[in-house]
């Protein structure tokens, strides 16, 4: 899946004097800069040539299915004018790339995370989101140069009530931290504490939630997430990691990950928590770590071979890395393989295997229907820290799946995860009315 040259977007034919027929075939490819840029293909000198170089991603990864990240507009001219949307530095652009100057022209628009775009007439429509825009679609009228926006109108919007709370949304900070490579950065996304109607005690640090996304080769993207902002405007900062091996940084940093699944983004998580705490952002005392199916994987890696959190959450993680590869659709039947390694990885690095090395509190959920992270897995870990003696709970949905679907059970997650949270490593009370269930060797 990595870097492999896309199959043909689009094959665009021109007719030139002569009635010479010549085929230019666009893709995308990452084969020279390590960033993937698109390519033209010309048929009449079998060159691959670049359109547009820029260290940037001008697409989601290519194991995303349904995605559309350029498209080619109509104009009155003859120039070949491609508008594309691209991610540099964690954050998304929308322009429109002019193939016979090779320059871009960068429309300013209100989103600055871009998932689709596709081209009207005179206009393009945007799927995105920001800081502040939940995920929405957007009309993007262009001048007749195609050049400048003239208009920029959102036409339908996952949540039409998010505006009413725009001063209560934390807006994220892309940080940039050091890892265990000298010389070597990684990124996150951090969130500050915001709630205009409360104000923490003079001096107090507030508590960290680090979030590890799944994947493992996804990507944290920081545009408005209201399950984030639940957790900021009751006085806890959080941060969304993007260690070795998340994608939208390049090829480079994208193979950080390989072979090296359950060290580099342990560490990376570690080493982010312990910067938020050194630059004096967080409270060193009060380091959480949450993450879902492979996030859910680096939360308790993180907690049975780390000692930086205090207290986790895994929601349906992956605790035998054995099993995930036996179990793993065709799809993906050989993905683990070149991010864990041989046999001895495998058991190594599963924190199953070494259940007797956690050491703080944990909450778990899973689903009994879980295809791709047994019911198994979150029991045998609840049975080994209720045996141990440690604070430890398990929330168990009926219905649910691999990722929890129904509004009830999200909710109840989200509430559980800040109580627990609270009662064992906060040191405060929810205001919020939410009861909490029974902590084995707590209650």
């Amino acid at each position: 899946m990595e870097g492999c040259v896309r199959c043909a977007k689009r094959v665009r034919w021109r007719m030139r004097v002569g009635l010479r027929v010549v085929g230019e075939l666009y893709f995308v490819t990452d084969r020279k800069s390590g960033f993937w840029n698109i390519y033209k293909w010309v048929e009449s000198s079998n060159e691959v040539l670049p359109v547009y170089s820029l260290d940037a991603e001008f697409t989601r990864p290519l194991w995303t299915f349904g995605m559309k990240s350029y498209d080619f507009l109509k104009n009155h001219n003859q120039n070949t004018l491609i508008a594309c949307s691209y991610r540099e530095n964690g954050k998304s652009y929308l322009g429109v790339l002019d193939v016979s100057q090779g320059k871009i022209s960068v429309l300013d628009i209100a989103f600055t995370d871009i998932n689709n775009i596709t081209s009207g007439v005179h206009c393009l429509y945007v799927e995105g989101a920001s800081a502040v825009h939940p995920l929405s679609i957007a009309k993007v009228t262009l001048d007749d140069q195609r050049t400048k926006v003239i208009d920029f109108k959102i036409m339908w919007s996952s949540s039409s009530v998010t505006e009413m709370y725009n001063l209560y949304y934390s807006r994220p900070e892309l940080i940039k931290f050091p890892t265990d490579v000298l010389g070597q950065s990684a990124y996150a996304y951090f969130y500050p504490p915001t709630n205009p109607d409360c104000q923490a005690s003079h001096g107090e640090k507030p508590p960290l939630l680090l979030r590890s996304h799944g994947g493992p080769t996804a990507e944290a993207r920081g545009c408005l997430n209201l399950s984030v902002q639940y957790w900021t405007s009751r006085g806890w900062a959080y941060v969304d990691v993007n260690y070795g091996g998340s994608t939208g940084y390049g090829r480079e940093y994208r193979e950080r990950l390989l072979g090296s699944w359950g060290i580099v983004d342990v560490n990376d998580c570690c080493n982010c928590a312990k910067f938020l705490v050194d630059s004096g952002r967080v409270d060193g005392e009060r380091l959480c770590i949450t993450g879902s199916s492979a996030g859910g994987y680096t939360t308790l890696a993180a907690l049975a071979f780390k000692d930086i959190f205090k207290a986790g959450a895994s929601l349906y993680g992956v605790g035998d890395l054995q099993l995930l590869r036996a179990e793993s659709h065709k799809f993906e039947s050989h993905y683990t393989d070149n991010l864990v390694g041989n046999e001895k990885a495998y058991f190594e690095r599963s924190p199953i295997n070494f259940v007797n090395h956690f050491s703080c509190p944990i909450i778990l959920f899973q689903g009994l229907e879980d295809k791709v992270v047994s019911p198994d897995q979150a029991r045998k870990i609840y049975q080994a820290l209720k045996e141990k003696g440690l604070p430890v709970a398990l929330i168990e949905y009926e219905g649910e799946q691999h990722g929890f679907r129904r509004a009830e059970n999200i909710k109840f997650t989200l509430e559980q995860q800040m109580v627990f949270f609270a009662r064992l490593v906060g040191h405060f009370e929810v205001a919020d009315e939410v009861s909490p269930i029974k902590i084995d060797n707590f209650d």
